[in-house]
């Protein structure tokens, strides 16, 4: 068969399969790949209570049997069953005061970036404007879309607004709409950046001035130890932030349940408005049609055990994965003191939260070199050169430290840096 869509031979779309193909082909070998959360705070029984007391308070509200039953078993609303709880939440979580009207239920952060693209992206000259390095899933699912994507090189504190406003004006010098900018502001993934808070309300500030939407993605905050950064949304004054939320490191990632909090007014052809909220239902009823009930409702049911606080469920875990970053940072520390470091050509960042960090190196760490360093050191990373739309970190690795055990990362990293130093002399030897 041919002529199929040329986003499905695009390299982007190889990244998740490639990772999970050296992961499992060296089952022996640490992997620092996967941003995925610690098993070990995972309780089956859980699954249980949280049902159950879904079902409680369906039944509290005055449902009926039959209306229980139906909401469970049943084709859902394509906004989503349980969006009051999580308007709720947003509230007394992240500063986020939205009706639950704005909401829509998605299936993982992923649908909620899909849905939000094939609304704002209305015709071929329209531009979404990305961070780089970016996460794989937004430029992905542009490239799915024939989106044009263009990178705004990203700066020790994020994405600069200046970057942004150079480009934007470029961008409409050659006749196209920057329609949106997508960022990461919290411990993003993958350079574990965090944007300031005066460089949110200049990137605010500048989203009015230029006309430009802005996507929000932080699902890195409430697993991420300390006081948090405001969010852009809880700061939005002009409904210029398009939030996209998961619970899939703050919860667990098997429900996949995400949200877009879509709270903009949008005016149709017949003089009439609505919420944008409601167009992209209207659009998710066409590619999933709901969101599983029976995932809304274990989701539905640990927000009803923390009041909404998702914050206070995960005290414990993001006590953990801070410890786990330290272990990390300390690691690197102890197997590249001062003198080696500078032998090797190694250095990193040291982010204050989140699952993610980021290593220089002196050597191209390609796909060539992780399976060097997986076949032959038992230590699995990410190339950071996957994450740049349009070329670049090629001497980069992302190391994700949520999945390990803390001895696993020590190990790890030793490992690690047996690798480098044999990629360095490797080097040397060709001259």
């Amino acid at each position: 068969m041919t002529d199929l869509h040329p986003g499905v031979a695009d390299p982007v779309m190889d990244t998740m399969n490639f990772l999970n193909e050296v992961t499992l082909n060296y089952p022996e070998a640490i992997s620092f790949a996967p941003g995925r959360p610690y098993e070990e705070f995972f309780d089956t029984e859980q699954i249980f209570v949280h049902l159950r007391r879904y079902l409680d308070h369906l039944a509290a509200q005055g449902r009926s049997p039959a209306e229980v039953r139906r909401a469970m078993f049943q084709y859902g609303p394509s906004a989503g069953l349980i969006r009051e709880l999580i308007a709720d939440s947003l509230r007394v979580d992240e500063g986020i005061d939205v009706p639950a009207e704005s909401i829509v239920v998605t299936v993982g952060c992923q649908e909620a970036m899909f849905l939000t693209l094939r609304a704002l992206i209305s015709g071929p000259d329209d531009v979404l404007l990305v961070s780089s390095p970016c996460y794989v899933g937004i430029t992905g699912a542009a490239r799915l879309l024939d989106a044009e994507v263009v990178a705004v090189e990203e700066r020790e504190n994020g994405l600069s607004c200046a970057d942004l406003e150079a480009v934007v004006l470029a961008e409409r010098v050659r006749g196209r709409r920057p329609r949106a900018v997508y960022v990461v502001p919290d411990h993003s993934n993958p350079s574990g950046v965090t944007m300031p808070l005066e460089a949110r309300h200049e990137l605010l500030a500048l989203a009015d001035r230029l006309d430009l939407i802005i996507l929000e993605d932080s699902p890195y905050r409430l697993v991420s130890p300390g006081a948090q950064v405001p969010t852009l949304k809880s700061l939005d004054q002009d409904r210029r932030v398009i939030h996209l939320g998961s619970y899939a490191k703050s919860l667990f990632p098997a429900a996949r349940v995400g949200y877009a909090v879509a709270d903009q007014s949008v005016l149709k052809d017949d003089g009439t408005t609505s919420l944008l909220a409601d167009e992209l239902a209207k659009i998710k009823s066409m590619i999933t049609v709901n969101t599983s009930a029976l995932s809304q409702a274990a989701v539905a049911g640990a927000l009803l055990a923390s009041g909404g606080q998702v914050s206070r469920l995960n005290t414990e875990v993001a006590a953990h994965y801070g410890d786990t970053m330290q272990v990390a940072l300390r690691g690197l520390e102890r197997e590249f003191p001062a003198e080696r470091r500078s032998r090797l050509g190694v250095s990193w960042n040291a982010p204050s939260g989140g699952l993610f960090l980021t290593l220089q190196v002196a050597f191209p760490a390609d796909d060539d070199a992780l399976g060097r360093s997986a076949r032959d050191f038992g230590v699995v990373w990410t190339p950071m050169s996957y994450f740049h739309p349009e070329g670049g970190g090629a001497r980069t690795i992302r190391l994700s430290t949520s999945y390990l055990s803390h001895a696993d990362v020590e190990e790890g990293l030793r490992r690690l840096a047996d690798f480098i130093e044999s990629e360095v002399a490797a080097a040397h030897a060709r001259g």
